[in-house]
C-alpha cells in the first residue's frame, strides 16, 4: 500500500471539508481522483502531503505515518499542481536543476538526473531557454520535469493538461503512462474524463468530502443506470412505431426528433441487432447508426448530480 487514508476530517469553522475520508490507493496505480468543484479533493492532498492540518484520522504514505517532517518520506514524492511554479529568472536547465537539487545533493548525480529529465519531456532544444519564451505546453512539461527529476516513487499530478494543445496533452498523458511503466506509482486528478478514462486503472469519486465510489472505469460503469445509447437517422417514424420500440427489451428512453431515433438501453445483449431487426422487418428506412456505451462523463453526472458547482 503506497497511500493509506482512515477516517480523516478537516474542518473550516462549521465547514466539513473532508467528512470521514477514507482512501488507499495501491503500488504501481494510476489512480485517478474526480469530484466536482468543492469536493474536497484539493484539501485532501494537502492533508496527505501533510501541508494541512487536520482534526481527525490517520495518513500512512510507504506504510509509515505521514507528518510535516518526514523529509524521508517526502523525498520519493513529485508534485505536480495545477499552476505552473518555475522561477522566471532560470532557465529550462536551471529550474529542473534546482527543484532537483531540493532532494538530490550530489553534482555528477543531479546533472545525470536533470538530463535524464529533459530527455523525457522532450525539451532538448529549449534547454537554455527562459519561461517567458515558452509556449505553454512546453510549460506544463517544465513543470513536470521539475517534478518527476529526483524519480519519486508516488507521484501527484493535478490537473496537468489545463489549457494545452492537443499535441501536448497526447504528450503529457503518454509521459505519465511512461513513468507509471517505470514504476512510480500515479494519483492523477482532472476535469477531462477522457483522460481519466484512457489512462487511470483504478478512479475514486469525492463529493461533500467522502468518497462516494470507487473502482475500474468498468465497475464504476456498472453501478449507474444508463446503459448503451443508439442512435439511428431515419424517415416517417410514426407514434405506433415508437411504442413498439418502447415496448423492445430494456429499453428505457426512446426519443425522435428531426430525423433522429435515439434509443436507451439499461442492459442486454445485441440491442443494435435486435432494434435494427425491427427497422428492417417493418420496411423503415434508415441512414447513418451509431451506438455509444456510457462513459465516465455519465458515471460522475449521475453520481454527483448535475447541477452547477462554485
Amino acid at each position: 500500500m503506497v497511500i493509506s487514508v482512515k477516517d480523516l476530517v478537516k474542518r473550516y469553522g462549521q465547514l466539513v471539508a473532508l467528512d470521514h475520508l477514507d482512501l488507499q490507493v495501491e503500488k504501481g496505480e494510476v489512480f485517478g481522483l474526480l469530484g466536482p468543484n468543492g469536493s474536497g479533493k484539493t484539501t485532501a492532498i494537502n492533508c496527505i502531503l501533510s501541508l494541512l492540518r487536520y482534526d481527525k484520522g490517520t495518513i500512512e504514505i510507504f506504510g509509515k505515518s505521514m507528518r510535516p517532517d518526514a523529509y524521508d518520506i517526502k523525498r520519493d514524492i513529485g508534485i505536480i499542481m495545477q499552476n505552473v511554479a518555475v522561477f522566471d529568472e532560470l532557465t529550462v536547465y536551471e529550474n529542473i536543476n534546482y527543484f532537483c537539487g531540493l532532494y538530490v545533493a550530489d553534482k555528477e548525480k543531479r546533472r545525470t538526473l536533470v538530463e535524464e529529465a529533459i530527455e523525457f519531456v522532450g525539451l532538448g532544444d529549449f534547454r537554455k531557454f527562459y519561461p517567458k519564451k515558452l509556449s505553454g505546453g512546453l510549460l506544463r512539461r517544465l513543470n513536470i520535469a521539475c517534478g518527476i527529476a529526483h524519480k519519486p516513487k508516488l507521484i501527484i499530478l493535478d490537473e496537468p493538461t489545463v489549457a494545452v494543445d492537443p499535441q501536448s496533452r497526447n504528450n503529457i498523458l503518454e509521459g505519465i503512462l511512461r513513468l507509471n511503466k517505470e514504476g512510480a506509482t500515479i494519483i492523477y486528478t482532472s476535469h477531462y474524463m477522457e483522460e481519466v478514462e484512457q489512462i487511470c486503472s483504478r478512479i475514486a469519486i469525492m463529493d461533500k468530502g467522502r468518497v462516494i465510489a470507487s473502482g475500474t472505469k468498468e465497475e464504476l460503469k456498472a453501478m449507474i443506470k444508463s446503459g448503451e445509447k443508439i442512435n439511428v437517422h431515419t424517415f416517417t417514424l410514426g407514434q405506433k412505431e415508437l411504442g413498439k420500440i418502447r415496448e423492445l427489451p430494456h429499453v428505457t428512453a426512446v426519443e425522435y426528433e428531426e430525423d433522429q431515433l435515439t434509443v436507451c438501453y439499461d442492459g442486454g445483449r445485441h440491442n443494435l441487432i435486435v432494434l435494427l431487426d425491427f427497422l428492417k422487418a417493418r420496411d423503415i428506412s434508415f441512414g447513418k447508426v451509431y451506438a455509444q456505451q456510457p462513459t465516465l462523463n455519465d458515471v460522475f453526472l449521475q453520481i454527483t448530480g448535475k447541477q452547477l458547482r462554485d
